[in-house]
């Protein structure tokens, strides 16, 4: 940024004094920021207040959301002010989009990869977009999107993740529904793609990732073995013998929603260490309610566990598909756990197609 634009931000302070100022103001106010003049709005949509945040910290974790929608739409939460926000619509060609991967780095929101779930209402035919390898991503001071280097490989329900500064993507299926073990690092600094050493094994499920003690984590739906890759240069395959359903990490840990119940996952990988009582899975929370809820998120965002969205479907007392805007927040690090209920979603609803935590 130059001194012309930073150009007296702040009467009586010199400019990279009143930048930290300004970055100290929450992003929720930054909308109202902008519209005081020229000046500050190029400040807050400039890359130097990302990193004032970071050296002042007062970095904050906003939690980005995809339901079903025509449009891709993404909507915004801030825990802080129980406050959603809708971001501007994406501009890809893909309706419906669906498998796509999820996440965020350098204080963007990253959208890789997937296909359209767009069905024609007249004849029943699929749109025929199952997979491909087209990358955007949001920058939250900007508020605006920006298309970046495609991947090496069109990818569909794939493993991705971040870590260090990068986004690492894993397996999931091509273009032609083929499950593939290629995997492969993106760098923000230079928007471009390398190839990683190829997962051990491929298998005929959905493959999706978590980051756990610093390393990626690629696990697939159905199936006991993990593969974790060491460093960067290859992978490994363990078996930790953790319950199967949807799981999120809050603090490093892992959690599982499964029959009812929210459980943290043992770390352990020997059998020793499956065998010892201090390695079991914890039992955290009853959850009966879920059972009947499909087609949720659920992430972590600081030390809690947020189920968002979803569906309920027909059954035995309810003969109509509901569309859930509910967001179910629960405490996993307290003593006693306790549900509660945050502001639902205002533009979005029912199944939830993506959830990542942006840290900005």
């Amino acid at each position: 940024m130059t001194g012309d634009i930073m150009s007296g931000l702040i009467e009586g302070l010199p400019d990279a004094v009143a930048l930290h100022c300004l970055a100290r103001v929450p992003f929720y106010y930054h909308q109202n920021l902008r519209l005081v003049c020229r000046s500050w709005r190029a400040a807050l949509c400039s890359p130097e207040v990302f990193k004032a945040r970071r050296e002042a910290g007062t970095s904050e974790e906003l939690l980005c959301v995809l339901a079903f929608h025509p449009e891709n739409i993404w909507q915004l939460y801030d825990p802080c002010r129980d406050h959603w926000l809708t971001l501007p619509v994406m501009p890809s060609q893909i309706r419906h989009l669906a498998r796509f991967g999820v996440t965020s780095v350098d204080g963007k929101l990253f959208v890789l990869g997937g296909g359209s779930d767009r069905v024609d209402p007249l004849t029943g035919d699929h749109d025929g977009i199952f997979a491909t390898s087209e990358v955007w991503s949001y920058d939250p001071f900007y508020h605006e999107w920006s298309r970046r280097a495609n991947m090496l490989v069109p990818r569909a329900m794939f493993a991705c993740c971040s870590l260090d500064g990068k986004i690492v993507v894993a397996g999931g299926f091509t273009s032609f529904r083929k499950s593939i073990s290629k995997a492969e690092i993106y760098d923000p600094d230079t928007d471009s793609w390398r190839s990683l050493p190829d997962l051990r094994h491929t298998h005929t499920s959905a493959s999706f990732g978590v980051v756990i003690d610093g390393k990626i984590h690629v696990l697939h739906k159905g199936l006991s073995a993990v593969q974790i890759l060491d460093d960067g240069q290859q992978w490994r395959v363990v078996d930790f013998g953790w319950l199967q359903g949807p799981m999120a990490v809050v603090r490093d840990e892992l959690y599982v929603l499964n029959g009812g119940f929210i459980l943290k996952q043992r770390k352990g990988s020997s059998q020793k260490e499956k065998d010892d009582n201090t390695l079991v899975d914890k039992l955290v929370s009853s959850s009966p309610e879920f059972r009947s809820r499909i087609g949720f998120g659920m992430i972590g965002l600081g030390d809690d566990l947020y189920v968002i969205g979803g569906v309920i479907g027909p059954g035995p007392t309810n003969q109509l598909i509901k569309q859930l805007r509910d967001v179910d927040v629960l405490s996993v690090n307290t003593k006693w756990p306790i549900w509660r209920q945050a502001s639902p979603m205002t533009r979005c609803s029912g199944s939830i197609l993506g959830c990542a935590v942006l840290k900005i």
